[in-house]
């Protein structure tokens, strides 16, 4: 009972520092023009300002922080504790080098090198992925030098696979609440208290954000908070649900973020095989592709959610939750409905 009160105090403290605080720093980008001006690849008309991940960011932060103060993550082992210490200190990285790119505008490479230095921090301080457990071979344990690109891949991958999907209103918020939402559930039932915690803050502040950023928007997260919402999922996949020694188990954070990942990973191979860099932006995701079919922005959104609570909903009948099956069957109906109606909408 005292575990479901701290969650539910690390969700809605991080919502209700994202709802009262997004306001105020949406005034404050217009007036140093921290803005995305409309373009070719740009779906909104008029510039919006894109320092919402500040919002998230000091909201998921300062959850934790009280939630840490009032003896919410309870008496940690030193590897569980460096584990904490690592997504909260490399998160705050991976939100500065964002929130630069939103004011001053890096280059590709300098924020992928940058990346992978934190990821590498990251995976030195505990967040790291050590061991698959694999059908017919059982437990396969990686020595160092294959665990450190294994877990930069994985952070870097999905932080910057959240910021490519950020392309329409509501859609990255969304998208990392729904995940979110599904690894604290999971992170709960495989007794991984600490990983439910940041999962519940970083809901929390996703959702609320929503009350801004779903169409239409009147503020954007920018590369800030795209990167720190990415890096930490796939932080509390590692130290929440990797670890596990069932097939199922190290599965599970991969499935919850499969959305985004089969997205980036389409595009990316499709921009290799025309010969182009894969950083170089272009109109082939799949928000995309649904907007040149002709559906709405709201009808797109509402039905990537849906693939993403679908692909949860078998993570957490895969983890064994107790009536988990009921989650897929719920999730079924869902998405057959939003795909009616994109199929119903589009152009023939």
């Amino acid at each position: 009972m005292q575990n479901q009160i701290y969650l539910l105090g690390a969700f809605l403290i991080s919502a209700l520092i994202v709802l009262l605080s997004t306001p105020f720093i949406e005034k404050l980008g217009h007036r140093i023009g921290c803005v995305d001006l409309p373009g070719e690849r740009k779906v909104h008309q008029r510039p919006m300002v894109r320092m919402g991940g500040v919002a998230i960011f000091v909201g998921t932060l300062t959850a934790l922080l009280i939630v840490w103060a009032t003896g919410g993550f309870g008496t940690l082992t030193a590897d569980k504790s460096n584990e904490v210490w690592g997504v909260t200190v490399c998160g705050l990285a991976f939100f500065l080098i964002g929130l630069a790119d939103d004011m001053y505008s890096l280059s590709a490479s300098f924020r992928l090198l940058m990346h992978i230095a934190i990821a590498s921090v990251a995976w030195q301080m505990g967040v790291r992925i050590d061991f698959l457990t694999i059908p017919s071979l059982g437990l396969v344990t990686f020595p160092p030098l294959l665990s450190l690109p294994i877990t930069v891949v994985w952070l870097v991958g999905m932080a910057n696979a959240i910021n490519m999907i950020d392309g329409l209103d509501g859609l990255a918020a969304g998208v990392s609440g729904i995940a979110a939402v599904v690894m604290m559930i999971v992170s709960i039932f495989m007794n991984q208290p600490a990983a439910a915690i940041i999962a519940a803050a970083l809901a929390g502040a996703a959702i609320g954000f929503l009350r801004y950023n779903f169409n239409p928007a009147k503020i954007f997260m920018g590369d800030g908070g795209a990167y720190f919402m990415g890096f930490t999922l796939a932080s509390v996949g590692v130290i929440g649900l990797v670890k596990g020694v069932t097939t199922a188990a190290v599965l599970l954070p991969y499935l919850i973020l499969a959305v985004p990942i089969l997205d980036i990973s389409a595009v990316v191979l499709d921009r290799l095989r025309r010969g182009k860099s894969p950083f170089k932006a272009d109109r082939r995701h799949l928000h995309h592709r649904l907007l040149d079919a002709g559906l709405s922005q709201r009808l797109i959104v509402l039905f990537i959610y849906s693939l993403t609570i679908w692909v949860g909903s078998l993570a957490i009948a895969f983890s064994g939750v107790p009536s988990g099956v009921a989650f897929p069957i719920a999730a079924t109906i869902l998405l057959s409905y939003t795909s009616w109606q994109v199929r119903k909408h589009a152009r023939p």
